[in-house]
């Protein structure tokens, strides 16, 4: 991979391969990243989420794991969607996080993708903390072999790119 760049903006306007979905397990939009990318990308994504809902996620998408639907009315070809998991204070959830990264990776690798625009999964409202997730967001990349050439982390508030942005070092 030849670069993470980081962005304080809306995922839903960047020019990517790829951008990747904070989705909720039933893949049929939410609120959040999930939510404004439904919205932003029209119909044809939920009307793809409700075909792989109908064929291999019958239960919904697990935790950790990512797949990929059209990007409907989005300037990118494909959205990968995956599951972050919700933050606990009793339980380490650290691999499943980056497990969302790697899968979204894979994911992105299968399709040919070469630009990936990733959120800051798990940081809404699952809370998980920013600064940890950043760390963990950043350092799976980082150690995540990739055919994809540019990992771009669209960051939505200043608090969420400045904590990313402090894992450039």
């Amino acid at each position: 991979m030849s670069g993470i760049t980081f962005v304080q903006g809306d995922i839903t306007t960047q020019h990517v391969d790829a951008i990747v979905n904070a989705a909720n397990s039933s893949l049929l939009g939410g609120g959040g990243v999930d939510g404004a990318i439904h919205r932003a990308g029209g119909p044809e994504i939920l009307a793809a989420c409700r075909e792989l809902r109908a064929s291999h996620y019958g239960k919904g998408l697990p935790t950790g794991r990512a797949v990929a639907t059209t990007a409907g009315r989005l300037p990118a070809r494909w959205v990968i969607h995956t599951v972050g998991p919700v933050h606990s204070r009793t339980e380490d959830r650290s691999e499943l996080l980056a497990s969302c990264y790697r899968e979204a990776l894979r994911v992105a690798d299968e399709l040919g993708a070469r630009t990936v625009a990733f959120p800051a999964i798990s940081t809404g409202v699952y809370r998980w903390p920013m600064e940890d997730a950043a760390r963990i967001a950043v350092e799976t990349v980082r150690q995540t072999p990739t055919s994809v050439e540019e990992v771009r982390f669209v960051l939505f508030d200043q608090r969420a790119y400045l904590a990313f942005l402090a894992q450039e070092e």
